[in-house]
Formats: C-alpha cells, structure tokens, sequence
C-alpha cells in the first residue's frame, strides 16, 4: 500500500546538501523526486555545482535567482513568479544581485546524488 500524503510543515524543513553562498532546505526525499527550498541572501554567490542526472525544477518565490551555467555566455535572471529548469549534469551557479533574500522552491528528479560540489569550469570561473 503506498504512503499516505504527507504534510511538510515549513518549521519541519532540514538543512541539505551544501554548497558555498546558498541555503537548502529539505522538504523530503522519496527514490526519485527531492523537494526543498533555497534562500540565497543579498549580493551572495553559490558555489559550481550539478545535481547529477536529477533534473532540477525551481519556482522563484521572491527576489532574483541569477543563473550562470556552463555552455552560455552571460547569465539569466528569473524574478517571482519564473520557473528555472536546469537539465541533468549541467554544472552552474546561482547569485542573488538584488536588494532582498532570493528565496526558491525546487523539485528534483531522477534519484541522483542531490548536489556535487565541482571547481569552476575553466571557461566560467572568474564571472
């Protein structure tokens, strides 16, 4: 018989899978779908990183999620109200150049190693 449908109350959210510049809060973890949320403050810059083969879902709730990934020249920025989709293995990072907390809500996929931690790609590392 499958789980009952579970509550996640925001006071129940844990601490997940650092990376430099970001906080993550996990909601819950099932083998194929991870679902949580990252704050990023005020003028802070995540470290490079890729989500393995999980592909990655974000909701912005509030401020701006910029987002530098490798193979693009530039960034993107998405404000309250965009989704971000970033495919499996992509390495990337996230700032938050606004005045106020970024705060995002994510969905994961794919039942891989949550977040991996990389060095700078070689073409991206100094923006």
């Amino acid at each position: 018989m499958p789980e009952p449908v579970r509550l996640i109350r925001k006071a129940e959210l844990v601490p997940a899978d650092p990376t430099s510049g970001m906080l993550r809060t996990k909601a819950f973890e099932v083998p194929v779908l991870w679902a949580g949320k990252v704050e990023t403050a005020p003028g802070a810059v995540s470290g490079w990183h890729h989500h393995d083969r999980n592909e990655s879902s974000l909701y912005v709730v509030s401020g701006v999620l910029r987002m530098e990934f490798e193979g693009y020249e530039g960034y993107l920025d998405a404000v309250a109200g965009d989704f971000v989709h970033v495919p499996a293995f992509v390495v990337h990072r996230e700032s938050n150049p606004g005045g106020e907390p970024s705060v995002a809500v994510i969905a994961r996929a794919g039942g891989g190693i949550p977040t991996v931690n990389v060095e700078p790609p070689p073409d991206l590392g100094m923006l």
